[in-house]
């Protein structure tokens, strides 16, 4: 690492343990930021520590609620106050992602809403995580690292050496997601890895009335590959289909593990061995048996030296 003290990392309340594993990777101490909580649920945060002419990295998932979000904003415009040099937003989980166009009338686009909201806060730089669609990219004025949540999960598939292994995706728009899935297990294990894609019909948000698989999983190995895991609808259904039609086991890959309402309840419930996630978000593995997590840590560890070394960003995740 060249000149460590040029940068210093600091976390949000919900991305404490994501930038301790980065700051692990680093060889660096976690810098200490507090935030002050008001009786009416109004809060500020300010650094214990300078940060004047630093590079400074803040690790904060928006995810639900949005107080996670003006947390995020509040500690770009303090460290913006403080003569940061640079404020890199390190943002696992873009929150807002899925409202990335005007699909119906009169609808906002929230995710440009966030983008303009950090670049105006100060944010000189963005690193995230599995975008939802990959050209909100577009929707920032400022450079934005793009990590894929394939760089740590298909090694945990791969060394699961499944036999008859094959990838679906849960709906057609994930299509592209699964067979980059699929090319990247191919690579590794050295061995073709088919792909099959499930239609499905949504009436209504979070909700699945009918499912299909287009190609045969009869006695395969079966990897649903996905970006979120929500309600969980959606991967516990195509389980279902594929178990149907025959599957000799059933997992599911997804980079960000929302989990919310009866999400846990439904993927112990449901035709799914194994649920594997990262922890782009703060999860508890005891909520369910079935959750697996792996670290983003390193992958966003090597970002932040490869920003800082002026070197390749897709090149240090390839490692």
């Amino acid at each position: 690492m060249e000149n460590p003290r040029q940068f210093k990392v600091f976390a949000g309340s919900k991305g404490g343990a994501l930038a301790k594993g980065i700051c692990d990777e680093l060889g660096c101490q976690l810098g200490q930021l507090h935030i002050d909580r008001f009786s009416d649920g109004e809060f500020c945060t300010y650094f214990e520590e300078s940060v004047r002419g630093q590079s400074v990295y803040l690790v904060q998932p928006t995810c639900p609620s949005s107080d996670n979000l003006m947390e995020l904003l509040l500690m770009i415009d303090a460290a913006k106050r403080a003569s940061a040099y640079k404020v890199i937003a390190v943002v696992p989980y873009f929150g807002w992602a899925r409202q990335d166009r005007k699909d119906k009338p009169r609808v906002s686009i929230g995710a440009k809403l966030v983008a303009n909201m950090l670049q105006a806060a100060g944010a000189d730089r963005v690193i995230t995580v599995d975008l939802h669609a990959e050209q909100i990219q577009g929707f920032f004025d400022i450079p934005v690292d793009h990590i894929y949540g394939s760089n740590v999960l298909a090694p945990y598939i791969a060394d699961l050496n499944l036999k008859n292994l094959i990838v679906a995706s849960p709906d057609v728009g994930g299509s592209k997601r699964a067979s980059n899935f699929a090319k990247k297990l191919h690579t590794m294990t050295d061995h073709e890895v088919p792909m099959v894609i499930c239609y499905k019909y949504r009436p209504d948000f979070n909700k699945v009335s009918e499912m299909r698989v287009l190609g045969d999983v009869y006695g395969k190995d079966v990897v649903i590959c996905d970006d979120i895991a929500d309600t969980a609808g959606t991967l516990c259904k195509a389980a279902e289909v594929m178990k149907e039609g025959g599957a000799r086991s059933i997992r599911a890959v997804v980079t960000h593990g929302v989990l919310s309402g009866e999400a846990c309840k439904r993927i112990e419930n449901s035709a799914l061995e194994e649920l594997i996630c990262t922890d782009s978000l703060p999860i508890d593995p005891a909520r369910c048996y079935k959750l697996h997590i792996v670290s983003l840590a390193t992958s966003i560890a090597n970002t932040i030296l490869a920003i800082q070394n002026h070197t390749s960003v897709s090149e240090a995740n390839m490692k």
